[in-house]
C-alpha cells in the first residue's frame, strides 16, 4: 500500500497534458485516488479463459466477464489492487479500459470509419486510465533505479581507485542480478527485494549516489511522452484493416495529448480491440508476458507458464499431493506447481539429459528468486529433477496422486509415427504409478487423433471426464482430463499369461 500511495504522490505532480495544472497533493488526494474504480483487461492462454476469471474471483474477490474475443476477460478493482492484479499466474498481459463499446456502429466506406476513428480519440475518458498507467510505470522506474546501480557496482574499480575483488563482486551479483534484471513481476511478488539489496551492497550505494540523483533529476523534468497504437482486429464485416484504423486513430492521439510517435521505444502503448461489432480502448499495463517469469533457460518446446498454471488447476491439487509430470522438458510444469502450490511435491523428469540440465537451473533459478524474497538462505523448494524413461518410470505403483505432462506433439518433438507406440506406452506406466480412484492426469497433446486411439484401448484404467480445447503457438490442442478408475493395474505379461492358463 505504501507503494501506492508513493506512486499516487508521484502521480498528481506529472503533467499528462501540455494543458494540465500542477495539483496540491493532500490526504484526500491520495485516499480519493487508491479507492478509484478501473475496468481492467487481460489476456491468457485461448481455452483457460474460465480458469482466469476464477483465479480473479478467488485473489481479488472481483467479478469477471469473459469476452467474446477469446483469450480476454475484463473486472473491475480498486486501484491500491493494482499490484495483486500483476500477481495473477494465469494471465499474459493487461491493460486498464479506456472504453468500451458493445455494438459499435461500423459505417460502409472505409474513409467514414477512419473518420469516426479520429474523431473518437477527443472524446474517450483518458484521464482515470492515464492515472493507473502513471502509477503502474512508477514501479518500473523503480526498477531502472536498481539496475543503474547494479551497473555501477559491475565496474572494474570504484571512486577511490581501488580494485574491487572478482569474487565480493560476484557474490553481489549472484544475489541481486535475479532482483534487478527480472520482470516487474518480481517486484510486486518481492517487496523485500529493496531491503535486501541495499543490504547486499553496503557501502557501495554511496558510490553510485551522484548517478541516482542523476535519474531523479531526469525523472522530474518534464518531458514529453513517445507511443504507439496497436490495433487487434478480428471478424471478417470490416471494410477496414488494422494498420489502416491505428494510423488514423493513432494520429488523432497524436494530435490530442502532444505526444510523439515511436513504434519501438515507446513509452505509452495504447491499444484498439476490435472483434466484430466490439470496440475497446485501453493503454497497456505490461511490456512483455507475465508468462515469462519462471523460466531462464529454454527448450525448443518450452510451455508458457500461464499455460502451464491453467492445466494444474484443472487437477486441483490437495495437500500433500504427489505431482509428477514425467515428459517436464525445461520444468516450466512442476515449476509453476512449486511456486503455487507449495504444500505438494513436485518431481520433473525427462529421458533427455539436457532437458533434465534446464529443468535443473531453472529450478535453483526459482531458488535463488525464494531465497531474496524470504531475505534469508531457504531449506529448499518442494521440488526435484531427475532423468528416467517414461515407459519404465522408477516410482511404485501407485505412488502418484496426479500427473501433468505436455505429450510430444509429433512436430519439433517426437514425430506422428512414433506417437502411435508413445501414447499408449505412456498412458500404460502412468496408469500403473497412479493411484487407483483418486489418480488423475492432465495431458496436453495436438496429436489428437493419435491420443483418443491410445485412450480407446485404456478405459479400464483412465476416464476421460474433461476436454479443454487451446492454442499453443498458433496450434489447435487439447487438453484432456483424466480420473483412475478403481481397477488395479495388471502388467500385460501377467495378462499373457492368465490368457494363457485358459486356453
Amino acid at each position: 500500500m505504501c507503494d501506492i500511495e508513493e506512486a499516487t504522490n508521484q502521480l498528481l505532480d506529472v503533467n499528462l497534458h501540455e494543458n494540465q495544472s500542477s495539483v496540491q497533493v493532500t490526504e484526500s488526494d491520495l485516499r480519493s485516488e487508491s479507492e478509484l474504480l478501473v475496468t481492467i483487461g487481460a489476456t491468457g492462454p485461448t481455452g483457460f479463459e474460465q480458469t482466469a476469471a476464477d483465479e480473479v474471483r478467488e485473489k481479488l474477490g472481483s467479478s469477471c466477464k469473459i469476452s467474446r474475443d477469446r483469450g480476454k476477460i475484463y473486472f473491475v478493482i480498486s486501484v491500491e489492487s493494482l499490484a495483486q492484479v500483476h500477481c495473477l499466474r494465469s494471465v499474459d498481459n493487461l491493460f486498464v479500459v479506456v472504453q468500451e463499446f458493445q455494438d459499435y456502429q461500423f459505417k460502409q466506406i472505409k474513409e467514414e470509419v477512419l473518420k469516426d476513428f479520429e474523431d473518437l480519440a477527443g472524446k474517450l475518458p483518458w484521464s482515470n486510465p492515464l492515472k493507473v498507467w502513471k502509477i503502474n510505470a512508477s514501479f518500473k522506474k523503480k526498477k531502472a533505479k536498481r539496475k543503474k546501480i547494479n551497473q555501477n557496482l559491475s565496474k572494474e574499480k570504484i571512486n577511490n581507485g581501488q580494485e574491487v575483488k572478482i569474487n565480493q563482486r560476484n557474490v553481489k551479483k549472484e544475489f541481486t542480478s535475479h532482483a534487478l534484471d527480472s520482470h516487474i513481476l518480481d517486484y510486486y511478488e518481492n517487496p523485500a527485494i529493496k531491503e535486501e539489496v541495499s543490504t547486499l551492497v553496503g557501502d557501495d550505494l554511496a558510490s553510485s549516489k551522484d548517478e541516482t540523483d542523476e535519474i531523479s533529476k531526469e525523472e522530474t523534468e518534464p518531458q514529453v511522452l513517445k507511443f504507439r497504437v496497436t490495433c487487434n482486429r478480428a471478424g471478417e464485416k470490416h471494410c477496414f484493416t488494422s494498420n489502416e484504423a491505428a494510423r488514423d486513430f493513432g494520429g488523432a492521439v497524436q494530435d490530442y495529448f502532444k505526444w510523439k510517435a515511436d513504434m519501438t521505444n515507446f513509452d505509452v502503448e495504447v491499444l484498439l480491440n476490435i472483434h466484430d461489432n466490439e470496440v475497446i480502448v485501453g493503454i497497456a499495463l505490461t511490456e512483455e508476458s507475465l508468462h515469462r517469469r519462471n523460466i531462464t533457460h529454454f527448450g525448443p518446446t518450452t510451455l508458457r507458464s500461464t499455460l502451464a498454471y491453467g492445466m494444474l488447476r484443472l487437477c486441483d491439487p490437495l495437500p500433500y499431493d504427489i505431482i509428477v509430470d514425467p515428459m517436464c522438458g525445461t520444468g516450466a510444469i512442476p515449476i509453476e506447481g512449486a511456486t503455487e502450490w507449495t504444500d505438494c511435491f513436485h518431481i520433473a523428469g525427462d529421458n533427455n539429459p539436457l532437458a533434465v540440465n534446464r529443468a535443473a537451473n531453472n529450478i535453483a533459478s526459482l531458488l535463488t528468486k525464494s531465497q531474496i524474497k524470504e531475505g534469508k538462505p531457504s531449506w529448499g523448494l518442494p521440488i526435484d529433477a531427475v532423468q528416467w524413461d517414461i515407459c519404465n518410470l522408477p516410482l511404485r505403483t501407485g505412488s502418484v496422486d496426479i500427473i501433468v505432462t505436455d505429450l510430444p506433439f509429433g512436430k519439433r518433438m517426437g514425430s506422428k509415427k512414433r506417437n502411435w507406440n508413445l501414447y499408449p506406452a505412456c498412458l500404460r506406466e502412468m496408469s500403473r504409478v497412479c493411484t487407483p480412484t483418486t489418480g488423475r492426469a492432465v495431458l496436453l497433446t495436438q496429436d489428437t487423433k493419435c491420443f483418443t486411439k491410445a485412450l480407446s484401448g485404456m478405459r479400464h484404467v483412465w476416464r476421460k471426464v474433461d476436454t479443454v480445447w487451446v492454442n499453443v503457438g498458433g496450434l489447435r490442442a487439447a487438453v484432456y482430463v483424466l480420473i483412475r478408475t478403481p481397477q488395479a493395474f495388471v502388467h500385460p505379461s501377467e495378462q499373457d499369461g492368465e490368457k494363457g492358463t485358459l486356453w
